[in-house]
């Protein structure tokens, strides 16, 4: 190992932890930390927004002229009422001109079960309060989709007139099914002018993760319905599941919009929300491997709102908010898609092609699960050849070797190489020291006479590296593969050891996390990796190089090194490395006697090379 293969393992090294660095500084996990000083919402529906405008729209009254419930109070006692109602709501009924019993609607909630989802939906506002999909686990439990703090019901896909602070309706709806995949939610609402008519329509299908959500409103009269020229929010939320401990690098909350045919990352604090105006797609909110997107009606310039302040209880928060333009005519009806599930290529694509139950296409929803950046190519290509190896042997950690294996067939040329520019250094070191001595008060110098030896020479001193730095972008693009390709969550390797390769693996869980170091459990694989990369490091060491102790100190601290960088990595990664270590050792091997037949070459050739010196005759 020469010095020049030394500075670049140690760049190498500055890379990498400049790529974490870097992910971490720009593309930040939401914080976990939750705001102890927000006021806790009520049991029984979404947090309300701190402040804003507050429209004037009540629920229609009962016979006897009570208000049961306030949809957006002007006034601090109007809000504690509203608070403090009953669990019914009255709506009046018969002929007009008559008087009319009071008709009481009881809470209910609506089960709807296909093969893949189990969702539940209530007539309190008519949201959904569970979105479980039964193909994808937990925890041993199905993935829930819509999380809330702890001991409340969570409420996904709320109304509220008005924007984003505005707060959400939580009467009891009357409740229809159109089907048996449907349900319709009802309430007549009072507003200047008149009263008008709420529908909330759900439709879903028997094999999809998308659903469709129309939402009309409906007045005897020319009743507009504008709050700051907004007439509805419709807001999912508190938070996308599966549920987790604390959002770090390997489990994000990313917003995610799509703007002319190119898919944007936004920026959102849990300060104030991020809003986008009009002209995207689609939208939504996605985290390691599922997503919730949200497709509004193209016909209407919808705003777009993103939130990620947390509540009490609630580890982090992650809400998005379609807002409606308002409404200055007597009838509309908005269709909304959404996409609730697992972020693979097949569910996915069907909304790219058309094969979907809605007719949907060319969405380009892949982009939601495609990573960014210039290594997503060389992502993707791994990914087609990983999946290829699956296909044949349905053991994704038996895909992952034999995917080390081809890469390492594919660039044994440039390691071949690499060695024998290794050995062509090696043997005209002399040379380069007998250079350096002659010109080392010539800088200027020395670099044109060591230019000239390595063109005479045939040598160019970067080929050496070239393999490694072929491979440090390929490690990048295994990382990221590791982190988020859907197909390796939960992907089984080894039972009872490695049973999830997009996890860390653990052999012994510490009652108490290590300080410092931020370790959990005690992992077998890093420390394999270690013994790879040290037994690599040994023997492929020339007998110069382990008597240097600079050379010395690079073999091992650069191991130990990574062992710490790499603890708590996919352990699809460290299978990736440490096969890649026992791969090379094995070409290595074999090269050591090509390589011996090429040094004796070269020595033979460099004698050969030595001028002839003539003994000088004696002085008579």
């Amino acid at each position: 190992m020469d010095k020049r293969t030394l500075l670049f393992i140690a760049i190498s090294a500055a890379i990498l932890l400049g790529y974490w660095g870097i992910q971490y500084k720009f593309f930040p996990p939401v914080p976990a930390e939750t705001q102890a000083e927000q006021s806790a919402p009520a049991a029984d529906q979404p947090p309300p927004a701190a402040s804003g405008v507050t429209p004037a729209v009540t629920p229609v009254t009962d016979a006897a002229g009570e208000a049961v419930e306030t949809a957006a109070a002007e006034t601090e006692t109007a809000a504690a009422a509203e608070t403090a109602e009953t669990a019914s709501v009255t709506e009046t009924a018969g002929e007009s001109g008559g008087a009319a019993p009071a008709l009481t609607i009881a809470e209910e909630t609506v089960v709807i079960d296909t093969r893949i989802l189990r969702v539940s939906l209530s007539n309190r506002g008519g949201d959904i309060v569970s979105f479980k999909l039964k193909e994808h686990k937990d925890k041993d439990e199905a993935v829930e989709m819509v999380l809330s703090p702890p001991g409340k019901e969570a409420h996904a896909f709320t109304t509220a007139f008005g924007g984003m602070d505005a707060r959400p309706i939580v009467s009891l709806l009357k409740v229809s099914r159109p089907g048996p995949l449907s349900v319709e939610f009802t309430g007549d609402f009072n507003a200047p002018g008149g009263i008008f008519t709420l529908k909330k329509r759900y439709d879903f299908t028997g094999d999809e993760y998308m659903f469709a959500l129309t939402i009309s409103v409906e007045s005897a009269g020319n009743i507009p319905l504008s709050f700051n020229n907004i007439a509805y929010t419709l807001g999912y939320g508190p938070q996308m599941g599966p549920s987790f401990e604390k959002l770090d690098r390997y489990e994000t909350r990313n917003y995610i919009d799509m703007v002319n045919g190119k898919r944007k990352t936004e920026k959102v604090s849990e300060g104030a929300p991020k809003v986008v105006e009009p002209g995207f797609t689609w939208a939504g909110i996605t985290g390691k491997y599922f997503a919730a997107l949200a497709v509004p009606d193209k016909t209407t310039p919808y705003t777009l709102g993103f939130s990620a302040e947390g509540e009490p209880g609630l580890p982090a928060a992650s809400r998005f908010y379609l807002m409606r333009p308002g409404l200055a005519v007597a009838r509309a009806s908005d269709v909304y898609h959404f996409y609730l599930g697992p972020k693979t290529q097949d569910d996915l694509g069907r909304y790219d092609t058309g094969n979907n139950g809605y007719k949907l296409r060319d969405l380009q929803f892949t982009k939601a699960a495609s990573t960014s950046g210039i290594l997503s190519p060389l992502e993707w290509i791994l990914k087609l050849m990983l999946r290829f190896f699956y296909n044949l042997i349905p053991n994704y950690g038996v895909a992952i070797i034999l995917l080390t294996l081809l890469v390492k067939i594919l660039l044994f040329p440039l390691t071949k190489k690499s060695s024998e520019m290794s050995i062509k250094m090696q043997a005209i070191a002399p040379k380069i020291k007998e250079l350096q001595e002659k010109y080392k008060d010539n800088p200027a110098r020395l670099n044109t006479e060591m230019g000239a030896l390595y063109k005479r020479e045939g040598h160019n001193p970067m080929s050496g590296c070239l393999p490694l730095l072929i491979q440090m972008p390929i490690l990048f693009a295994m990382y990221n593969l590791f982190n988020n390709h859907f197909d390796l969550r939960g992907a089984m390797f080894l039972p009872g050891w490695i049973p999830d390769l997009s996890l860390p693996e653990s052999i012994y869980h510490f009652a108490n996390t290590i300080p410092l170091l931020n370790w959990d459990s005690l992992r077998l694989l890093p420390f394999i990796y270690l013994g790879s990369q040290l037994l690599y490091g040994f023997a492929t060491s020339t007998p110069d190089q382990q008597g240097n102790p600079s050379m010395k100190m690079m073999v091992y601290a650069m191991p130990i090194m990574f062992f710490f960088l790499l603890y708590n990595v996919p352990s699809g990664l460290l299978v990736f490395w440490i096969m890649s270590n026992l791969f090379t050792l094995i070409q290595q091997l074999a090269l050591n006697k090509y390589l011996a037949k090429k040094r004796a070459e070269l020595k033979a050739r460099a004698v050969e090379q030595q001028p002839v010196i003539a003994p000088r005759r004696k002085k008579r």
